[in-house]
């Protein structure tokens, strides 16, 4: 198989290489979620890059933003929610063997 630019396993690869974007789909695995509450449950995350990943994640179909007069909450799209499994499986991945993978070259 090749890899090229556009190609739609580059775009998957693209997708997950991103380090919030991950996080904030499994974030939203059991429901809809307040901004602030996004950010209490993932910790760590500012809130202009957790703005920046929704809307990032918004625009490529996976999360969905409900406004009403007094709130905004993010959700997953059925789109979204079927990249739960590839994330879990890649987490159990790297619980299970992420001790063996070597980063300095």
């Amino acid at each position: 198989m090749d890899f090229l630019a556009d190609c739609r396993a580059r775009q998957a690869f693209d997708l997950l290489a991103n380090t919030w974007n991950p996080v904030v789909l499994h974030a939203l695995r059991h429901g809809p979620r307040r901004p602030a509450e996004l950010r209490r449950v993932i910790g760590g995350i500012r809130p202009k890059v957790l703005t920046e990943t929704v809307r990032r994640l918004e625009g490529a179909g996976l999360v969905v933003r409900a406004v009403s007069p007094d709130r905004v909450e993010y959700g997953l799209t059925d789109l979204g929610r079927s990249l739960l499994g590839p994330i879990d499986a890649l987490g159990r991945w790297a619980h299970e063997r992420g001790d063996e993978v070597t980063l300095d070259g």
